[in-house]
């Protein structure tokens, strides 16, 4: 067995199966390379998670964006998604990450403030999980959505394209109005949706059917990783997207967005505002041998 200075410790953890490789760095000195990234995630050759999630203080981050929230902040949730691509952030991945802090020791409150490369987020103990406020959300392009609140065409599949929304939530979300007469578990996410317009940095496609009033299930397919069991800032997009064409997106109303790997809430909040919350759980901790991963 290689020394323990040969190994890199690692955790596992998961938000609604949404799951997540965690490293600590806690002095900063260990980076974390795509390839690495890559390598760890993947779920043959590595430990298997959708993305990979660096614990490093905020003043040691590599974005002079990011070492700004220090102030803020003290730790760093450097996200990278399973190819070995950075990610502005990660809503699930946001509460995974507030739950080892606070296992750690490395915050003791019940709410503090975790610095991301989509900004400072506000995270706090809720129920039997976290929640998070993730700001403000947009219209990728305000004013371009047609008449019916569409501003996109996404395929699917081989026939004809569906009508969909650009959401901004700090990271990119194309939310798709799946029609009642199609099975939304049928859908093949196996393959990246095309998109149209294309996104300049790719975008994350939600498919989504309204339930009853302030509750909807959907799927998603990430970019940078395939179809997931859940995406947290999804969720969120989902919500506002639904309350967009419903016109309700003023009554800052409270949404259960069910997943495959289990229920969210998002709650809807003045100016634009999204809180998301759901369960954070932490599955095991373990070591990896540095000589089989890359640089």
């Amino acid at each position: 067995m290689a020394d323990m200075a040969d190994r890199l410790a690692v955790t596992k953890g998961h938000g609604t199966e949404n799951d997540f490789v965690l490293v600590p760095d806690l002095d900063g000195a260990l980076g974390l390379s795509a390839a690495r990234a890559a390598a760890l995630a993947d779920r043959h050759a590595g430990v298997g998670g959708d993305g990979v999630i660096r614990v490093v203080p905020t003043e040691c981050a590599d974005d002079a964006a990011v070492r700004a929230q220090a102030s803020l902040a003290r730790w760093f949730m450097d996200y990278r998604n399973a190819d070995g691509s950075l990610s502005e952030m990660c809503g699930n991945g946001t509460r995974v990450f507030a739950a080892f802090l606070r296992r750690e020791g490395l915050e003791t409150g019940d709410e503090f403030v975790i610095a991301t490369r989509a900004g400072a987020k506000q995270v706090r103990v809720d129920g039997d999980g976290w929640a998070v406020d993730l700001g403000p959300w947009r219209l990728a392009e305000p004013g371009t959505a047609d008449s019916d609140g569409f501003d996109a065409l996404v395929h699917l599949d081989d026939g004809d394209p569906y009508s969909a929304l650009s959401v901004d939530l700090g990271n990119p979300h194309t939310v798709v109005a799946l029609p009642e007469s199609v099975d939304l578990a049928g859908i093949d996410l196996t393959r990246a949706p095309l998109v149209k317009p294309q996104p300049a940095h790719g975008t994350n496609v939600e498919v989504v059917r309204p339930v009853a009033p302030g509750h909807l299930v959907m799927r998603v397919h990430e970019r940078g990783v395939g179809e997931t069991r859940s995406c947290g800032s999804g969720a969120c997009a989902a919500a506002v997207a639904t309350s967009f064409w419903a016109g309700t997106t003023d009554h800052h109303p409270t949404w259960v967005v069910d997943v495959p790997g289990g229920r969210l809430t998002v709650r809807l909040r003045p100016e634009h505002g999204v809180e998301l919350a759901g369960p954070a759980v932490l599955v095991a901790d373990g070591s990896v041998d540095l000589g089989l991963l890359p640089a």
